[in-house]
């Protein structure tokens, strides 16, 4: 079994935000697979499962907030016994612009506090993730930025990215991490 964890702010407020970023790339996903999300309060998060090949993939969207994500992944994987190398995080980027992704196979946090919850709650920075671009950011501060809205026109942007983010995923669990990156970096 694997799991993708996209990472998020639960709630209509939140909804179109910057940081929501990895919530939006797994409902894409849903939507193109005919997917639902159930809420799972035993986990602290939305589950769908999909059907991939030999293997299910759960996807999941944690309802701690931003902050405490790593609670829900560590829940999901404890109970699904899903390791480490199974486990895909999906998150917003402030330092990658807009339009941009990237895959990574471990490192720091870079700042942002949802992968920091989840590196925290594993115990590790090897962790697979999928970095979506929300840059560049204007004069103000990162905690301000993430948590406005996209204006209209980078959501227009973004449609094609999110499209972009459900195949890299895809491409991902078929082949790996290093033709995944040299696809899609």
């Amino acid at each position: 079994m694997k799991l993708v964890a996209g990472l998020g702010n639960v709630g209509d407020k939140y909804c179109f935000t910057r940081h929501n970023v990895g919530f939006m790339v797994v409902d894409k996903f849903a939507i193109m697979h005919d997917l639902s999300f159930k809420e799972e309060k035993k986990f602290k998060c939305f589950i769908a499962r999909y059907k991939f090949g030999q293997d299910d993939i759960l996807f999941i969207k944690p309802t701690t907030f931003m902050n405490l994500s790593g609670e829900a992944v560590q829940l999901v994987m404890n109970y699904y016994k899903i390791s480490v190398e199974d486990l895909l995080i999906v998150y917003d980027d402030i330092s990658l612009e807009l339009g941009k992704m990237r895959f990574r196979q471990n490192g720091s946090d870079g700042g942002h506090n949802g992968i920091k919850s989840v590196i925290k709650s594993l115990g590790t920075q090897n962790i697979a993730r999928l970095k979506v671009g929300i840059g560049p950011q204007p004069p103000v501060p990162s905690e301000v930025f993430v948590l406005q809205n996209f204006y209209k026109d980078q959501l227009e942007l973004l449609k094609p990215v999110l499209t972009r983010a459900v195949s890299a995923i895809e491409y991902y669990y078929t082949n790996g991490m290093q033709k995944a990156q040299n696809e899609y970096n």
